[in-house]
C-alpha cells in the first residue's frame, strides 16, 4: 500500500450551464401595431397577483417563466408565493423553489427545501443524489455484457500500463528492465523509470514481442502516455521536467511532469520540446487529442484545480501554438483525482477518476463531448473494464471496436497489466421532435431547446432549424426532460423516457404564446384560456375562481383603454330553453357589473345571454329535453365570450 502512494506521488497516478436559455423581450401589453392589441399574459399574472389575487396555476407560470429564463430572484419570489399557498407541491417544484434560493444566495433557506424535497421524492434521482445514496452500484452492473476482457500477453512483473496504436504499433508505458546499463531503480517505488515501448499489432489488435521505443523519446527519468496525430508526424508525450540534459525542480526540489512534443523526421523523433502552458511548480501530463486534432485534454494539478488533479483542454491553434488552459469544471472534476484522458472518434470522452461513485480506486469513466464543446452526464463505463482496484489508461479503435486499458486488479502479472478488450457498442438513440404554436400549428424556429438528465444537469442546448426541429443524440433507457424556450412563449418541459433499443424517440411540443395577438371580433378569453366564467349552480353571484379570471380581462382593459368588449354567457340545452336563456342573461350582466364595480366605464361593456340558442355542436335536448352527449360536448356549449368590438 505504502508503494502504491508513493507511485501515486511519483508518476502514474498523480493525475490519475447555467443557462443556454435567452432571455425573452416582452412586449408592452398596451402596445399596438395597426388594429391590432399585444396582450402579455405574463405580465398580466404579475399585475393582477400585485393586486391579491392567488392561484397555484397562476404562480407555477411565473415561477417557470423566470427559472427557465435563469432570473432567480423572480423564481425564487414565485415560487415562494406557490409555497406559502400550497405547502404541499409536486416535488419538482421543490427542487427549482430550492435553486433559486441559491443562486440568489440563501443557502440557509435552500436547504431547508432542499430537505423538503428529499422527503417527498424518494425515487427521485436527485434525491438519491444529494442523499450519497449507494444505487450507483446498480447503474455500474447494468452495463455489464459491453466488454470481453483478456490478458494481452506483453505484461511484466513491472508495472506496464497506458496504450496507443500509431502505425500498426502499439505504444505503451513499462517500468520492465531489460538489461540496459542506463537504465536505473527509483528509488521510491524500487522499479525502474519508466520508458515507452512498442509491440506491432495486426488487424485484430493482437501485439507481439515488445521492445524498447526510440532511444531519442526516452530518457533516464519517466516517460509515459504518449498520443500521436493522424499522419503519425507528430507525438505528444508525458515526462519528469527534463530537457537536453537539465532537470527541473520545483520549490519543494521535486522533479514533476511536464507534456512534450516531438517531431518525426526520417523515421527517428527528433525537435523535442516542452508546451508553453508547462510548468516546474505544478505537474501537466497524460495528453489526449480530439478527433479533428485542434483541442488537447491533459490532467493536471494547476493552481484553480479543484481536487488532487483535474483535467483540462487547450486550443491548438492552426500555426502551431496553443490557447489557455480550461478546467473542464466541477461536472467532470472532483475533489478526487481524475486523470487519463482519452477521446474517440466520435467525441466520446473516456477518464479515470477515484472522484465519482465507482467500485473502488480508479474507475473508468465515460460522457459525450457535445457539439458546443461541453461535456455531457458522466457515467461509470461498467464493472468489467471496472474493479475494486485502480482501472485506467482507457483506448479504443472505433473502427473495429477493440482497444486496451490497465489494472492492477487481482489476477496480473505485474503492479499494472495492460488488457485487451472486445468492446459491443452500447445501444443508440436520437431523441428529436418539432416546436411548434400551439394555436396555429405553424413551426417555431430559433427556439432554444435543452435536454437535461434525471440529476437535472444540463446535457446540451440547441436552437432549431428553420422548419422547427431539434435533435439530441441519447443514452438508451435513460429518463430526460426537454425543455423549450422562445421569446413571446410561455416557457415549457416535458419529460420523456428513453426506450432501450436502438432507434429514434419523437417528441413534439407545442408552445403557447404569452404575446396574445387579438384584432376586433376576436374572443379575448382564448388570450388566457378562459372558457367560462363559473357561477354556482342556478346562480349568477361572481365565484372566487371567477374573479380570478375576470381579473385578467380588467387587467387587459386597464392596459388597452380604448378597447371594448361585447360580454355573451352561453348554457348548454338541459333545462328548459326559457330557463337557460334568463340564467345566463343574469350572469352576462354579473360580468358586466363585476368589471364596472372595477372601475371600468360601462360604455365599453356591452353583452346579453344567449341561452342555448347559439349550441357549437348538436348537442341539442329538443323536443323531449333529453340528450345522448357526454359531459365534454355539453361543456363546450357552457361558455363565456369576451368579444372584441373596439380597439
Amino acid at each position: 500500500m505504502k508503494k502504491k502512494y508513493i507511485l501515486c506521488l511519483a508518476i502514474i497516478f498523480l493525475f490519475l450551464s447555467h443557462s443556454f436559455a435567452q432571455k425573452g423581450k416582452i412586449a408592452s401589453a398596451d402596445k399596438k401595431y395597426n388594429s391590432y392589441a399585444y396582450v402579455d399574459a405574463i405580465q398580466t399574472y404579475e399585475r393582477i397577483a400585485a393586486k391579491g389575487y392567488q392561484s397555484a396555476e397562476m404562480f407555477e407560470k411565473l415561477g417557470n417563466a423566470y427559472y427557465f429564463n435563469s432570473d432567480f430572484e423572480k423564481s425564487a419570489h414565485w415560487y415562494e408565493q406557490l409555497y406559502q399557498l400550497s405547502p404541499e407541491l409536486d416535488p419538482e417544484y421543490y427542487y427549482r423553489y430550492a435553486q433559486s434560493l441559491k443562486a440568489i444566495g440563501k443557502e440557509s433557506e435552500a436547504v431547508a427545501v432542499l430537505n423538503k424535497f428529499e422527503s417527498k421524492s424518494n425515487q427521485d434521482s436527485r434525491s438519491k443524489l444529494l442523499k450519497k445514496n449507494n444505487n450507483y452500484l446498480n447503474e455500474i452492473k447494468a452495463n455489464i455484457g459491453r466488454y470481453t476482457i483478456e490478458n494481452t500477453g506483453i505484461n511484466s512483473k513491472y508495472s506496464d500500463y497506458g496504450s496507443t496504436i500509431v502505425d500498426n504499433k502499439l505504444i505503451f508505458t513499462s517500468a520492465r528492465d531489460t538489461g540496459g546499463v542506463s537504465q536505473r531503480i527509483h528509488t521510491w517505488t524500487g522499479e525502474h523509470f519508466t520508458n515507452l515501448y512498442s509491440a506491432n499489432v495486426d488487424g485484430e489488435l493482437t501485439p507481439s514481442a515488445p521492445m524498447r521505443y526510440d532511444a531519442n523519446v526516452n530518457s533516464k527519468f519517466h516517460e509515459a502516455s504518449p498520443v500521436f496525430t493522424k499522419d503519425g508526424t507528430t507525438m505528444y508525450f508525458t515526462r519528469n521536467n527534463y530537457l537536453d540534459g537539465k532537470k527541473g525542480k520545483d520549490t519543494n526540489k521535486v522533479t514533476l511532469l511536464k507534456i512534450y512534443k516531438a517531431t518525426l523526421i526520417n523515421n527517428r523523433w527528433t525537435n523535442v520540446t516542452e508546451l508553453p502552458f508547462n510548468s516546474s511548480n505544478f505537474s501537466t501530463a497524460h495528453p489526449a487529442l480530439s478527433p479533428d486534432e485542434q483541442t488537447m485534454y491533459f490532467a493536471s494539478d494547476r493552481p484553480g484545480t479543484i481536487g488532487q488533479s483535474d483535467l483540462y483542454k487547450v486550443s491548438i491553434n492552426a500555426d502551431g501554438s496553443f490557447g489557455t488552459p480550461i478546467n473542464l469544471g466541477k461536472e467532470i472534476n472532483t475533489e478526487g483525482r481524475e486523470t487519463f484522458p482519452f477521446v474517440t472518434k466520435d467525441n466520446q470522452l473516456y477518464f479515470a477518476s477515484d472522484g465519482h461513485p465507482g467500485l473502488g480506486g480508479l474507475d473508468i469513466f465515460t460522457a459525450k463531448i457535445n457539439n458546443d464543446g461541453t461535456i455531457g452526464t458522466v457515467e461509470n463505463d461498467g464493472a468489467e473494464v471496472n474493479s475494486p482496484k485502480d482501472d485506467f489508461g482507457y483506448y479504443r479503435d472505433s473502427a473495429i471496436n477493440k482497444g486496451f486499458f490497465t489494472s492492477n486488479r487481482d489476477g496480473g502479472i505485474g503492479s499494472d497489466d495492460i488488457y485487451k478488450f472486445n468492446f459491443k457498442p452500447s445501444c443508440k438513440q436520437i431523441l428529436k421532435g418539432t416546436i411548434t404554436d400551439a394555436s396555429t400549428g405553424s413551426v417555431l424556429a430559433g427556439t432554444v431547446v435543452t435536454l437535461i438528465d434525471s440529476q437535472y444537469n444540463t446535457i446540451a442546448s440547441i436552437t432549431t432549424d428553420a422548419s422547427g426541429n431539434y435533435s439530441f443524440d441519447v443514452s438508451c433507457n435513460k429518463n430526460y426532460s426537454v425543455r423549450a424556450i422562445k421569446t413571446d412563449y410561455t416557457p415549457k418541459e416535458v419529460k420523456i423516457s428513453i426506450p432501450s433499443t436502438t432507434g429514434e424517440t419523437k417528441l413534439d411540443i407545442q408552445l403557447e404564446s404569452s404575446i396574445c395577438k387579438v384584432a376586433i371580433g376576436d374572443n379575448l378569453g382564448k388570450c388566457f384560456g378562459i372558457t367560462m366564467i363559473y357561477f354556482d349552480l342556478d346562480k349568477s353571484n361572481i365565484r372566487k375562481e371567477a374573479a380570478l379570471d375576470l381579473a385578467k380581462i380588467l387587467d387587459v382593459l386597464n392596459q388597452n383603454p380604448s378597447m371594448k368588449l361585447d360580454i355573451r354567457s352561453h348554457t348548454d340545452c338541459r333545462h328548459t330553453a326559457k330557463y337557460n336563456m334568463a340564467l345566463s342573461e343574469r350572469r352576462a350582466k354579473s360580468t358586466i357589473a363585476w368589471l364596472v364595480s372595477k372601475g371600468i366605464d360601462p360604455s365599453r361593456l356591452t353583452g346579453r345571454g344567449y341561452g342555448e340558442s347559439q349550441l357549437i355542436n348538436d348537442c341539442g335536448c329538443e323536443p323531449t329535453n333529453a340528450s345522448n352527449c357526454t359531459e365534454e360536448q355539453h361543456q363546450m356549449n357552457r361558455r363565456s365570450e369576451f368579444i372584441i368590438t373596439a380597439l
